[in-house]
């Protein structure tokens, strides 16, 4: 007589999957919106594009996932904002093109699927949706074991939005004497932490658990701290003013994202010293002997939105957005690049 073998056995539970949706249905609905028709569960999710101000809706998609910060969250067992920072890396993407994001879609792939550290990652993710005020309309979870060793996982993260044709921000109107306004970033966000290991946890030998001078959180708090939303206060903002150009300041930082916004015959010209550095940038240069071109062009460097705009709209744009909570700087200019000139430039004036 031969065992029935069943799929929990091969390392499915199936019964555990299905009490994991339950346990999370509530905190999706909190990101609903008017337009979503169908419920949770189902085989795709719908949403009504309602383009009733809209003459010529165009939708904007981005895909993105937290890179190398997911062992952070696993080494400190903290999985309660790693879902922010993936929500984060698509709306943020999507944003910067003039587009409101409309809903968001997430892949949860894991050896076996622990309950408490899986509802854990979805509410990180229901609470990035409702920062950027787009909806969680589906999602899948994947339970792979033998891929994963225990206690692992990946995140991958899908959003959708929508802009009138004429109102893309695509960088093709910014100009010579354009202003660049920097918003502060919350620290790390979610780049750059291949390096950040390897200066932090293996040449500096520190634990997640340390603190280091300079610092006010421990070594893992703050490399975790969840990348910042900027969908809201952007979307107010195209509302009141005319924005030539915006740059997420992600994988590539400042040297790689730029250029992909601004015209060939132009460069930026990016005033050092003018916004605070967190210190925490500071910390890993210093442990690394990293250069200041490698850092700028791998971190955020404390900026983690760039809007460019006409000069004669940047102080009243800087005032509206202190005027919403948000920490603005002007930090830099355009002007016309020479042949042999990056179109990157940081200036000590």
């Amino acid at each position: 007589m031969t065992d029935n073998i069943t799929y929990k056995d091969a390392g499915v539970d199936i019964d555990t999957a299905n009490e994991f949706v339950e346990r999370i249905k509530a905190s999706i609905k909190t990101t609903a919106r008017k337009e979503v028709i169908s419920g949770i569960g189902g085989f795709g999710g719908l949403f009504h594009l309602n383009s009733t101000n809209l003459k010529n809706p165009v939708l904007v998609s981005s895909t993105d996932g937290v890179g190398t910060k997911l062992r952070i969250a696993q080494l400190l067992d903290k999985h309660d904002t790693i879902g922010i920072d993936l929500v984060a890396m698509s709306v943020n993407d999507v944003v910067v093109q003039g587009a409101e994001p409309l809903f968001f879609l997430d892949y949860l792939a894991t050896g076996k699927i622990e309950l408490e550290k899986s509802v854990k990652i979805i509410e990180g993710i229901t609470e990035g949706c409702r920062q950027a005020g787009c909806t969680l309309l589906g999602g899948e979870t994947a339970e792979m074991p033998g891929f994963y060793k225990p206690g692992e996982y990946d995140l991958a993260g899908f959003c959708v939005g929508v802009v009138e044709s004429e109102k893309i921000i695509n960088g093709s109107t910014v100009s010579m004497n354009d202003r660049i306004i920097g918003l502060a970033s919350t620290g790390l966000h979610s780049n750059g932490f291949s390096l950040a290991r390897k200066v932090l946890l293996e040449k500096g030998k520190l634990g997640v658990n340390d603190k280091v001078s300079g610092l006010e959180k421990t070594i893992g708090l703050e490399m975790l701290e969840p990348t910042k939303i900027y969908v809201k206060p952007l979307l107010k903002l195209f509302k009141k003013f005319s924005i030539k150009g915006l740059v997420h300041i992600t994988g590539g930082g400042f040297y790689d994202n730029i250029p992909r916004i601004i015209p060939q015959a132009c460069r930026s010209v990016i005033k050092k010293g003018s916004w605070p550095i967190p210190p925490v940038f500071n910390v890993i240069k210093e442990i690394g002997n990293v250069e200041e071109k490698e850092m700028f062009r791998v971190f955020n460097m404390g900026i983690g939105m760039m809007i460019i705009v006409a000069d004669k709209d940047c102080k009243e744009i800087l005032e509206y957005l202190e005027l919403m909570g948000e920490k603005a700087y002007q930090i830099g200019f355009i002007e016309k690049k020479d042949d042999k000139q990056e179109q990157v430039y940081l200036s000590e004036n």
